[in-house]
């Protein structure tokens, strides 16, 4: 791919990637909200599961465009992937975001194990977001 300038394509990455850090953080506090009220047996308004729903639609829509979008720009730079462990922490991080919403389909459908595959995939989650941030910085800094 020969393309004039990648720089158009790292603005969009470093807004994905501010947007699902931003959706990461009110989902665990939305996520948290909908359990201490389940746990402590009081009511929840009911805007809160519709407004975490919709936050993980978008977070897996970030992620899966942040996915799109270190493809086309490392194949653009490159010629191939794999020139960093940014690579296996992105793929982490897309695998433990679409585990996280099969899971909370599967609570949807009534499954009562799917409540804590959910909970824990999103704990590993910010692991993952961790590493793929760091990885990333390392992956800008060749390109500055």
């Amino acid at each position: 791919m020969d393309l004039p300038s990648f720089l158009w394509l790292w603005k969009i990455a470093a807004w994905s990637m501010g947007g699902a850090i931003l959706a990461y953080s009110l989902l665990l506090f939305s996520g948290s909200w909908l359990f201490y009220s389940r746990a402590s047996k009081i009511g929840r308004p009911l805007w809160l599961g519709t407004v975490h729903w919709w936050l993980g639609v978008v977070i897996v829509f970030l992620v899966l465009l942040l996915l799109a979008i270190g493809v086309v720009g490392t194949v653009g730079y490159y010629g191939s992937l794999g020139h960093s462990n940014h690579l296996w922490a992105g793929i982490f991080v897309v695998g433990l975001v679409l585990l996280s919403a099969w899971s909370a389909m599967q609570i949807e459908a009534g499954a009562s194990w799917a409540r804590s595959l959910h909970i824990s995939s999103n704990l590993v989650l910010f692991i993952g977001l961790v590493w793929v941030s760091l990885t990333g910085w390392e992956v800008v800094q060749k390109y500055l």
